[in-house]
């Protein structure tokens, strides 16, 4: 029976804080007052820390659908204890709860190749949860989740900043967490967002109506907390930490402590697929294969619905296999294999370069691991390693024949589709759903198309002669080939000029479209309204192609 938690003193009772105390703190933390100034962290899993919370808290809103999840009551968020704890106060809460946090610290490679120049030191040794401080683990319905305060203050890891987040991006996290997972794609997820009148931080933006690539003035923006929530919050990164310390022995326990956070990720993340009766080695092997298969699945879904994670360094990549940090995201509007929403992201993680950057982090996932394995067990990993091309495109291609509606993957359909994709400027999300409904003729998709150029002879008569060849593909079954189209192909995304609107309202105290966003974007496969039709279901104005912060952003959050 699902649990209907109306208080906080209810919710306490469902406290179980495995990650610390399963885990080591760093032995400094007690040496070093609140733990909110920069610093090295030679060691331990976490550090613990008290949030900053925001001033007179102001409520923007919650997920309804998570919280049925959880088996919270509605009037739950209507509590001043609950409040207090998801704005940052955790300070004399109920006995069960913790009055202090916990941060982490994790390694970061950028496309396979570790860096060390992010950190403040110069070692690795101070980089990691900078703003991003978990308050509370609960077992609630059978299921572990961890919540996390985003923008909750400083911590060790800081790096000089203020530790917090801005009202403009926190708006952006909240909504896609959401949105994320009604996609059916594994995400963290949003419990609440709150904000503050009271508390106001100075962030790189763009100029109205600019072409910038680079941000061009330091404006003044209100802070935001928003509580995001997992089953654990262990990134490769984080993995990667502590296996370079284990690699280099960089002290007595460093081996000891990659292994206890390894069995700690296997318990939290993938116990159900791993036997506790199995040896080191074997685990960790079973743990290799079943990241793989997440991980590519992950990716895979993505390009399905068109998003793209724009920094999908190492340190933003779940342990768990999906989609976390969302920072510089971008959800396509018009079809370009090198989209890229991030002006630092480059190239290499592009819309289309996704699965090579999946799999670069994937052997940045494995390196990780090896300190743990004997010579056997090491060439067993390099065997999975070597594997995921194959399994990424395996998937892929599976992925394009559902969107297609097709039983098996054709090559070159699928290559004649993507030359006139780029020949012809049209909307991603728009032509794959209107391609759903199994079209005659190219002109009853003309609604997907941002010019007239389809309109010329020889190109309307290459898509019509793709449309044919396609149709000949399918099985006879057609209507409920194109029912499951739909289920495949989303009439709804959270485009970046829709979150625009949203944060701006939200500046000046009007959460009226935030709420509406979170209605729409939770049923992004179902037909809804001819109103929200006509105002979601278009491409993007040409106005807003180039401009900065709305064709692309920066990573100022």
């Amino acid at each position: 029976m699902k649990e209907n938690i109306q208080t906080f003193d209810e919710l306490a009772k469902y406290t179980n804080y495995s990650f610390i105390e399963s885990l080591n703190s760093d032995p400094e933390e007690a040496f070093n007052s609140d733990n909110k100034f920069p610093r090295e962290v030679f060691s331990g899993h976490y550090v613990s820390v008290e949030p900053t919370a925001i001033k007179e808290p102001i409520y923007i809103s919650h997920s309804k659908d998570f919280f049925e999840e959880l088996g919270f009551d509605e009037k739950l968020i209507e509590s001043e204890d609950f409040i207090k704890m998801f704005s940052g106060d955790i300070s004399n809460q109920s006995e069960q709860i913790r009055d202090k946090g916990w941060a982490t610290g994790y390694a970061l490679s950028i496309y396979g190749t570790e860096y060390y120049a992010q950190c403040p030191f110069q070692t690795g040794n101070g980089y990691g949860d900078g703003r991003a401080i978990s308050v509370l683990e609960a077992v609630l319905n059978g299921k572990r989740w961890e919540f996390q305060l985003k923008g909750a203050g400083r911590t060790p890891y800081c790096r000089g900043a203020d530790g917090r987040a801005v009202l403009r991006s926190s708006v952006r996290e909240f909504l896609a967490q959401e949105h994320m997972h009604s996609l059916g794609i594994p995400t963290s997820r949003s419990l609440t967002l709150f904000t503050s009148k009271k508390e106001q931080v100075s962030r790189p933006w763009f100029r109205d109506n600019s072409y910038s690539k680079d941000p061009e003035l330091m404006i003044e923006e209100d802070v935001a907390i928003t509580t995001r929530v997992a089953p654990s919050f262990i990134r490769v990164g984080q993995l990667e930490l502590f296996g370079r310390r284990a690699r280099k022995n960089e002290y007595q326990d460093a081996k000891k402590e990659l292994e206890m956070l390894v069995l700690h990720l296997i318990e939290r993340e993938y116990k159900e697929l791993i036997s506790q009766e199995l040896n080191l080695e074997e685990k960790v092997l079973l743990l290799a294969k079943n990241y793989q298969d997440r991980l590519s699945s992950l990716v895979a879904n993505w390009i399905r619905v068109g998003y793209c994670q724009g920094n999908f360094n190492s340190d933003n990549c779940a342990a768990g296999g999906f989609t976390l940090d969302y920072g510089p995201f971008g959800f396509i509007d018009m079809f370009d294999p090198n989209y890229q929403p991030w002006t630092g992201g480059g190239m290499h993680f592009s819309f289309f370069n996704q699965p090579q950057a999946a799999q670069k982090n994937f052997k940045s996932f494995c390196s990780a691991l090896k300190p743990l394995l004997d010579v056997d067990s090491l060439k067993k990993l390099e065997n999975i390693e070597n594997d995921f091309v194959n399994i990424m495109q395996s998937k892929i291609e599976k992925m394009w024949a559902s969107k297609l509606g097709l039983d098996k993957f054709d090559f070159e359909l699928f290559n004649e589709l993507i030359n006139l994709l780029m020949e012809t400027p049209i909307d991603y999300t728009i032509f794959f759903r209107e391609l759903s409904n199994l079209p005659e003729d190219i002109n009853e998709i003309s609604n997907a198309f941002y010019d007239n150029s389809f309109e010329k002879e020889n190109i309307k008569s290459a898509w019509n002669k793709w449309l044919e060849n396609w149709k000949e593909n399918l099985d006879k079954d057609l209507e409920t080939i194109s029912k499951n189209m739909k289920r495949i192909n989303p009439k709804y995304t959270l485009r970046e000029w829709h979150l625009v609107k949203a944060y701006q309202d939200a500046e000046n105290g009007n959460y009226e479209l935030i709420q509406e966003l979170q209605e729409i974007m939770t049923k992004p496969y179902e037909e809804q309204t001819k109103e929200i039709e006509e105002k979601y279901y278009r491409k993007k104005p040409t106005d807003f192609f180039g401009i900065a912060g709305i064709s692309h952003v920066s990573c100022s959050s």
